[in-house]
């Protein structure tokens, strides 16, 4: 069977990990807290309640800071154990290796502590003070000291203060796991009690709240406070305990605790009033009371504990794999992971280029959408049109007018046509290769690895976009070599044809004979000998032999072969130029994108291996929280499973 030492011991061994790794509470939402899982004992009250006397008697020393105002400004848990003998101590979570067994030095390092994060001005935080307690005269009980609930600002502190003070009490006492401990002067109208309201209202039918009254001695002669120590006048589910406290004058005298609780007996003993109840008043009475509920609250507590601990350890694990574990620090190990890195993100970048994640279809619209719209789009209607066909023609002629067919003024006018092909087809490098940049972008942003090592991806996008840039020199040399080759060559069976076309009776005008059948001008009429023998036509013919060879429908001829030929090698380099833009680029990147970068990698030492692999400081300090939040889990649930419980 568990010991009430055992189970509330756990707890406390839990409450001081929690805290050393932040976690105590309230709106910290980035992790689950296992502080508001765990069962406590809060102490609720008003200023000048009797809050801090009802702590010291419990424990048995004079330890607390006191005041007028505000003294308690940070939460104080404070963890009693009971010893079986020798001296009494007490340790600060904060400087664990220390024993106080001066207890005035307690009292001034709570002081010391709550000034160092919340500074003498008064004001408060939300951030635990520690406190742990080992003594033959306590009993096992963890009580969580809070600031006393107060209706007015004083000097130095701001108005907020009042609020602010409400808010981090409310965010204790609300919790369901949370026994209150509501301390309200007798003294007093039990309905304007400060404890007694909040308690109401996070607890209204009174399951947590134990309800505590100080200051029995001090009610005008003639009163008492049976009604409410027997429960008339407000009831809760747990009996009221009645407490006298030290007075002033005998805290002036350095009255001890141990003479404080055995005059607290006497006159709970003595008195008419509260004779019947002595057995059931008292600051030891109330100790041993919280002590026994405390610990049956948490071994109820166990199971639900138990299941957040193990909900918290699965979901941190699985982000702990989503974020990557540490890397090693040696040369080695490192290498080894940047390349495993680096082929992460190839898989990637493969994947957007195959079809197995989206983008590379964006290629194959270059090809099919961009390409052939700019190829439309090309000025050879201008470049062919007549009055730029009679000029081109006649410069390549010369002094010598061409006797058949203007073979110069072809090739002038193809080179010239061609030549404009040169754009598109360095376009089509451009797109594809802002496509291949933009996939690796995003096949960067993809690899879930290289999240953690924002210099790492720096330094792949680097080399990356230095190798496509060499693709891409590469495969507009190729592109354009593609568009010269053709400029370069010409397909000779076209322009074997051009000759039979104007071989008609020796004149290359067909419409001239058709003309003399008709029955022209005889100056123009062939003799028939001369005509059959294939001899030379008179000189009126061959001058309108010179006037046709340069008429407008001789030229529109010229210009629609040489635009017959443009479309020809047109069809030919939409068809080769994706070729040379796949075979240079993107074939490239998908074998050797990263090839130079891994040889320069293997060059490096392990210092700056270490740098390439230098984490987002958000990513590691989100990791080392993570690590430190599993070993908390990990470490609770195994102090649980070390406990056997009752059944």
């Amino acid at each position: 069977m568990a010991t009430m030492e055992s189970l509330i011991g756990l707890v406390n061994r839990i409450q001081r990990a929690c805290t050393a790794l932040g976690d105590y509470g309230g709106g910290d939402t980035a992790f689950s807290s296992l502080w508001d899982a765990l069962p406590s004992v809060a102490v609720v009250g008003g200023q000048s309640s009797g809050k801090s006397s009802v702590l010291e008697s419990i424990v048995g020393r004079d330890f607390l800071p006191r005041g007028s105002g505000i003294v308690t400004r940070r939460p104080l848990v404070l963890q009693l154990h009971q010893i079986d003998g020798g001296q009494e101590y007490a340790e600060f979570s904060h400087i664990p290796r220390r024993k106080f067994t001066d207890f005035a030095m307690v009292r001034k390092e709570i002081q010391d502590e709550t000034d160092r994060l919340t500074g003498k001005a008064k004001q408060i935080s939300p951030v635990p003070i520690h406190l742990s307690i080992y003594s033959p005269h306590v009993v096992n009980l963890t009580l969580i000291d809070l600031p006393g609930l107060t209706k007015v600002a004083v000097e130095g502190q701001p108005e907020s203060v009042v609020q602010d003070i409400e808010d981090m009490v409310r965010s204790y006492v609300e919790k369901p796991n949370c026994i209150i401990l509501a301390i309200s002067p007798a003294n007093q109208d039990i309905a304007t009690s400060d404890a007694i309201k909040l308690a109401r209202e996070v607890d209204p039918s009174g399951e947590r709240t134990f309800g505590v009254l100080t200051k029995l001695d001090l009610m005008d002669k003639g009163t008492n406070a049976l009604d409410v120590l027997e429960g008339r006048s407000y009831r809760l589910q747990h009996p009221w305990v009645g407490i006298v406290n030290r007075s002033q004058a005998d805290i002036n005298k350095n009255v001890n605790i141990v003479d404080a609780r055995r005059n607290e007996r006497e006159y709970f003993a003595t008195s008419p009033d509260y004779a019947h109840l002595a057995s059931k008043m008292g600051s030891e009475y109330l100790a041993k009371l919280l002590s026994n509920h405390l610990e049956s609250f948490i071994r109820a507590r166990i199971p639900s504990i138990t299941s957040l601990i193990n909900k918290n350890i699965d979901e941190l694990e699985s982000e702990m794999d989503h974020l990557g574990r540490p890397i090693g620090v040696d040369a080695g190990a490192q290498l080894y992971t940047i390349l495993e890195l680096c082929r992460a993100f190839d898989r990637v970048f493969k994947e957007h280029l195959d079809g197995g994640r989206p983008g590379g279809d964006r290629i194959y619209g270059v090809f099919d959408n961009q390409l052939p719209a700019a190829l439309r789009k090309l000025p050879l209607d201008r470049h062919l049109s007549l009055q730029n066909v009679k000029k081109i023609v006649s410069e390549a002629d010369g002094y010598q007018p061409h006797l058949i067919a203007p073979e110069q003024g072809y090739r002038r006018l193809i080179d010239g046509a061609l030549r404009y092909f040169r754009g598109p087809a360095e376009a089509s490098v451009d797109a594809v290769h802002f496509v291949l940049k933009e996939l690796v972008r995003r096949s960067i942003g993809e690899t879930q690895e290289l999240r953690r090592f924002p210099t790492l991806q720096a330094e792949i996008a680097a080399a990356a976009g230095e190798a496509l840039e060499r693709f891409r020199e590469e495969s507009k040399k190729t592109v354009v070599r593609l568009v010269d080759m053709e400029s370069s060559y010409l397909t000779v069976e076209f322009f074997r044809r051009l000759p039979q076309e104007m071989e008609m009776g020796g004149n290359p005008n067909p419409r001239l004979p058709r003309e003399t059948e008709r029955g022209g001008n005889s100056a123009t009429r062939l003799p028939r000998g001369e005509t059959e023998k294939g001899g030379i036509p008179p000189a009126s013919n061959v001058d309108q032999y010179t006037m046709d060879r340069y008429s407008e429908g001789h030229f529109r001829r010229i210009g629609s072969n040489v635009s017959s030929y443009v479309g020809m090698v047109s069809d030919t380099l939409r068809n080769t130029i994706p070729k040379a833009v796949v075979y240079c680029q993107v074939r490239e990147a998908k074998l050797s994108l990263l090839n130079h970068f891994y040889t320069q990698i293997g060059k490096k030492e392990g210092k700056q291996l270490g740098q390439l692999l230098d984490e987002d400081p958000a990513l590691m300090e989100r990791r080392q929280q993570c690590a430190k939040r599993l070993e908390l889990y990990k470490a609770a649930r195994d102090e649980i499973d070390s406990v056997s419980w009752a059944r």
